[in-house]
């Protein structure tokens, strides 16, 4: 839930806004119905009027060359359909009716002005929204930053996912969060990770605790958040999934609707963990750039077995 106060108070710092009507129902909800934040404000549109609606110079021009009667109407049409608010940009301001004025202070609208640009706010408020109101969703396991990518280690409690993750910081590698991550989608195409405020740089290892791992390994070994590229899951040796030692298709996982590169790594004595993560990544890593190593091995393959048959 968002509310015109969070809008205003959380935006402080980048958009200065000054309350010209309703204060009193700063409370009110921005309705979140799934969808984008771009339907959620913008530029004054009498065919979206439940949106917030942003007053710039060209829209005041426009409202006030309306006669007086149509503009009534227009105006009853838009606290009707239950406009969350209206915010006055640029110089809207000292050229604003004060018949828009006196129907939102009667009808309970907040009425708000900025000096800032109208696109300009309009920008900055549809990013705050998106994040604000993106699907969320929370996933066990340990949530990491291995050469730049963010990657997701999960399997079964007791096989060694936090002891591997320090093993990962321990070579330079950083944490973002331990046993529980919060996942947002805060784009169409991308997942962001997170670590709740409770488990903030905290790591549990089965045998010394909770490890403070910013207090011991220093600020460079922990992160604030990673957009989730990969998923490592860890599966232990005696398990009946069947692992193809050159799987021919890309595994993923469904994470808050987006497809997310997933491998299968079996925990056995002597395997070194850490490596065939860092090695999953550099992989991981050639595949987003458009290289395909088994793709290439297999075109090489094809083209030896063509040349063979074509000798006499």
């Amino acid at each position: 839930m968002v509310t015109i106060r969070n809008l205003v108070e959380d935006n402080a710092p980048l958009v200065p806004f000054t309350w010209i009507a309703s204060e009193a129902a700063a409370d009110r909800e921005i309705p979140n119905d799934g969808d984008s934040a771009a339907d959620l404000i913008g530029h004054l549109n009498l065919i979206h009027p439940g949106r917030i609606q942003v007053f710039g110079d060209q829209e005041i021009d426009f409202y006030c060359r309306l006669e007086r009667r149509r503009r009534g109407q227009h105006l009853a049409e838009l606290l009707a359909a239950g406009v969350p608010a209206m915010i006055l940009a640029e110089d809207a301001i000292s050229r604003t009716p004060p018949d828009l004025i006196q129907a939102c202070e009667s009808q309970q609208v907040p009425l708000l002005a900025t000096p800032m640009p109208a696109a300009r706010v309009i920008d900055l408020l549809r990013n705050y929204i998106g994040k604000r109101m993106a699907p969320t969703t929370t996933v066990h396991g340990v949530f990491m930053d291995v050469l730049g990518l963010g990657v997701l280690i999960t399997g079964e409690s007791g096989l060694g996912k936090s002891e591997l993750a320090l093993e990962l910081i321990s070579r330079g590698h950083g944490l973002v969060a331990d046993d529980a991550v919060d996942f947002a989608r805060t784009a169409p195409t991308l997942v962001e990770g997170y670590c709740p405020p409770l488990l903030q740089n905290l790591l549990e290892v089965r045998g010394l605790g909770l490890l403070d791992i910013r207090t011991i390994f220093g600020e460079t070994s922990v992160r604030r958040k990673m957009p989730l590229k990969l998923i490592v899951h860890l599966v232990r040796s005696s398990a009946t999934e069947k692992f193809e030692r050159l799987p021919l298709q890309d595994l993923s996982q469904d994470v808050l609707g987006l497809p997310i590169r997933k491998v299968m790594l079996q925990v056995a004595a002597g395997r070194n963990l850490a490596v065939l993560v860092e090695a999953a990544v550099r992989n991981t890593i050639l595949k987003l750039r458009g290289i395909d190593t088994l793709g290439e091995f297999m075109s090489r393959q094809s083209q030896a077995i063509m040349q063979g048959i074509d000798k006499p």
